[in-house]
């Protein structure tokens, strides 16, 4: 029986194979999706840690953010649509002080 080797690839020459090479429209658009898909994780994690750093149940921060927990879970796990005027409310019940709008140019808007 013939002992045939696998060939391997690293991360860069799959993403290549997978979404098309650095610079084509499909690779873009895969990257900008991910990059969204991370980012929406990373508040997620943020919202959760501040919960239960304060002791609250999804609930409980539902009920301070006029919500459901239901809300409160996607919110968490980075699913869902949520408009701007939710998160920062989510935000602020969570205890932050403040948060700006960076809009790349130097300037920024204060969101609450």
């Amino acid at each position: 029986m013939k002992n045939e080797r696998s060939e391997y690839r690293d991360a860069d020459d799959m993403k290549d194979v997978l979404w098309g090479p650095v610079g084509t429209p499909e690779r873009d658009a895969m990257e900008a999706e991910l990059k969204k898909e991370v980012q929406a994780y990373m508040v997620g994690e943020a919202i959760r840690e501040n919960r239960k750093r304060l002791n609250l149940s999804q609930t409980e921060l539902g009920d301070r953010v006029g919500v459901k927990k239901s809300q409160i879970s996607k919110l968490e796990h980075g699913r869902g649509i949520i408009q701007l005027p939710t998160i920062c409310k989510v935000f602020q019940a969570l205890g932050f002080p403040s948060a700006k709008l960076d809009l790349g140019n130097g300037e920024s808007i204060p969101l609450w």
